[in-house]
């Protein structure tokens, strides 16, 4: 059995269509669907059932998804047992979205250009998932927001970036007062259910500013966005680069110093890739130094 035919499995799992799963991949959905038909007739069952653009896992499909998974990390410890190499085998990566564009294919480049026989299978989602993931020996390592709560002893974490929070403004407001910029213009919200969005609301509250409220929502980029539409303003973490272009904003401190969002690398000491971890804590470092 090929165990990209299991990966392919997984990902329309994990994404619930062919076209999702063939761009985590990197293939075609005509090549995920040929590899689907034939662990299937392997199995002599179906795995996935169509509907419409969308799938899901048949009955018999999701009995055999958690070993399907489980066999992927034993190969992959398996390579890595073998491997005589400093550092080479396959990292399991996760990854939050705040790091994705800005912290991830800089790291990844050094990665690649240092150990070439190394290769990095990246999982986005939210910290919050994937602390479980890697507590759980489903991930290596994951670049994720700073918890809110104590970590288990299995796992390592260190910071890589601090940061505090802004008044997000339009240009013409440059220089007034951030807490009357709060209190005054319309909120555009940073999502509450995100831990940096409950930072900004207990900066809020420790204040006594009572906002107006035009929308919440979960994506910086586009709070940028409608800020430097005249929308509002916005209380956010100071995130890393890249921004949108063309955007006439002004990011203004706050006049108290707030508990800033941390993000870091939290690591399972169990791993039997604690080279790979090794190269993947150095390079994550000076990227972010650089940053900085």
């Amino acid at each position: 059995m090929d165990t990209q035919f299991l990966r392919s499995f997984i990902a329309i799992a994990d994404h619930g269509s062919m076209a999702a799963a063939a761009r985590t991949l990197n293939l075609t959905p005509a090549a995920v669907a040929q590899q689907i038909r034939t662990l299937e007739r392997e199995f002599g069952v179906s795995l996935i059932a169509r509907a419409g653009r969308t799938v899901g896992l048949t009955e018999q499909g999701s009995r055999i998804l958690e070993r399907a998974r489980a066999m992927l990390r034993d190969v992959a410890d398996m390579r890595s047992v073998a491997n005589d190499s400093d550092a080479s085998g396959d990292l399991q990566l996760g990854a939050c979205p705040t790091v994705l564009v800005g912290l991830v294919p800089d790291v990844l480049a050094r990665m690649v250009s240092r150990f070439p026989q190394s290769n990095v299978f990246i999982r986005p989602g939210y910290s919050a998932d994937l602390y479980r993931a890697v507590e759980s020996g489903e991930l290596d390592a994951a670049l994720v927001l700073e918890a809110p709560f104590p970590l288990p002893k299995t796992c390592g974490w260190e910071v890589l970036r601090e940061e505090p929070l802004v008044v997000l403004a339009h240009a013409s407001l440059a220089g007034r007062d951030p807490h009357e910029l709060l209190a005054e213009q319309p909120l555009i919200r940073y999502d509450r259910n995100q831990w940096g969005g409950r930072q900004a609301d207990e900066y809020l509250h420790r204040h006594d500013i009572v906002p107006r409220e035009r929308v919440e929502l979960n994506a910086l980029n586009a709070i940028a966005a409608m800020v430097d539409r005249r929308l509002g303003v916005s209380l956010v973490p100071d995130w890393m680069r890249p921004w949108p272009e063309g955007l006439d904003l002004v990011r203004i401190p706050l006049p108290e110093p707030s508990e800033p969002r941390r993000i870091g690398l939290i690591w399972s000491r169990a791993s039997v890739r604690m080279r790979l971890v090794g190269a993947l804590r150095e390079e994550a470092h000076e990227v972010a130094r650089a940053i900085d």
